[in-house]
């Protein structure tokens, strides 16, 4: 038995399959979804998503966002979200360096400006965390030396 998984960022559809389990970070923390699960709706913090079909699991990063849970298809609607195996890992530790040379340069006066500061910092240390970690080619390490 399967449960359909749609994963979708605001640019593109990431994922979509029928898979045994996936494992969700959810606000109050991770879920695993099976297959006729009860109907769930919970918002997602930054973090992975697992998500498993027999002995092969794909791994993917969210950046905050949605998941609806109904007992044969999740769907989760992410801010942000791309399969590990794509990551930059160039350009997520330059994203990274940016992040925190702009926090170096002092607080931003606006308020919103230093919620996109830290918010693409968490982002890029989400990505290069991930690569790091949950990568199947992974020979070197992704943090510049």
């Amino acid at each position: 038995m399967t449960i359909r998984c749609e994963i979708v960022s605001q640019d593109r559809t990431v994922f979509v399959g029928d898979v045994d389990i996936v494992v969700l970070p959810g606000a109050a923390g991770e879920m695993g979804i099976l297959p006729k699960h009860a109907p769930v709706l919970t918002t997602l913090k930054f973090g992975v998503i697992k998500v498993r079909k027999g002995g092969k699991e794909e791994v993917f990063t969210v950046a905050g966002g949605i998941a609806e849970v109904q007992p044969d298809i999740i769907t989760v609607l992410a801010d942000a979200a791309e399969n590990v195996e794509e990551i930059d890992v160039a350009r997520a530790d330059a994203a990274r360096v940016r992040a925190e040379e702009a926090l170096a340069r002092g607080v931003p006066s606006d308020t919103d400006d230093y919620l996109k500061i830290e918010a693409a910092l968490r982002k890029s240390n989400l990505r290069l965390d991930a690569a790091r970690r949950y990568r199947k080619n992974n020979n070197r390490s992704p943090y510049s030396e």
